[in-house]
């Protein structure tokens, strides 16, 4: 009887350390994915404020920037990068797939420096401090709840399809109610899906823990999502919070 209530409590120790090694491997899959998508925020922000002051600095370079064909580029850069890593991820190396995300944030960077000569510094600031602890709150959400946000994701995906059509349809029509309904349904449409794509992240782990490379993989999409939730969900708490220039 001896020999057997050893073997089983070896056992229970065993299943203990694997269920340990099993949340040290998550949190520290997840704090990747944090830091990265940190680092790639920080290096947008660093970005678009130095193209910012030199636009202000040099006309010439302001004026070609944003008043000419050049501004369709810089606007589009960011979603053609995207689209390679989305697209493309499974068949770049982790090198690769990083230097495309790096290149990915300082782009977006010069794609958003016309925001510090819209909107005031103070304003900037504020929103971005409002941003972050709504993303932590609603990333901590999506982490620790039990419900299963996939149904949402599906909702919220539409959602964003749907303000793209109609900020596109705005554009001709130019109507402030319609904009001012694009961005209160923004701000909800990636509230939500910080929380879901939270969850969908995490939920991936126990798919790539086995192998390096997929692990490798997953953070930087994964970064990628959040990072986009972000920047987009800060967009549109501007339009609210930010006081022009």
């Amino acid at each position: 009887m001896a020999d057997y209530r050893n073997i089983n409590a070896q056992r229970g120790m065993a299943a203990g350390r694997s269920q340990v090694e099993i949340d040290e491997g998550l949190r520290s899959y997840m704090l990747r994915i944090y830091n990265y998508m940190a680092l790639a925020v920080g290096l947008t922000g660093v970005t678009a404020l130095f193209t910012a002051n030199y636009a202000m600095s040099n006309p010439s370079f302001a004026n070609m920037l944003y008043n000419t064909p050049v501004k369709w580029v810089v606007m589009l850069a960011p979603l053609a990068f995207v689209l390679v890593l989305s697209f493309g991820i499974n068949k770049l190396k982790t090198s690769t797939a990083q230097m495309i995300f790096w290149a990915f944030a300082a782009v977006m960077g010069v794609s958003l420096s016309s925001i510090f000569l819209v909107y005031t510094g103070g304003s900037i600031a504020q929103t971005f401090f409002v941003t972050a602890a709504s993303f932590a709150a609603l990333s901590l959400y999506g982490y620790t709840t039990k419900k299963n946000l996939t149904a949402m994701g599906s909702f919220l995906i539409m959602g964003v399809f749907g303000i793209i059509i109609a900020s596109l349809a705005n554009l001709y029509f130019q109507s402030g109610a319609l904009s001012f309904a694009i961005n209160v349904i923004g701000v909800l449409v990636f509230a939500g899906l910080v929380a879901y794509d939270t969850q969908r992240i995490k939920n991936m782990y126990d798919q790539v823990s086995h192998d390096g490379e997929m692990m490798a993989r997953a953070t930087i999409m994964g970064a990628l999502s959040l990072y986009l939730d972000f920047v987009n969900l800060f967009l549109f708490l501007l339009s609210f919070l930010g006081n022009r220039n």
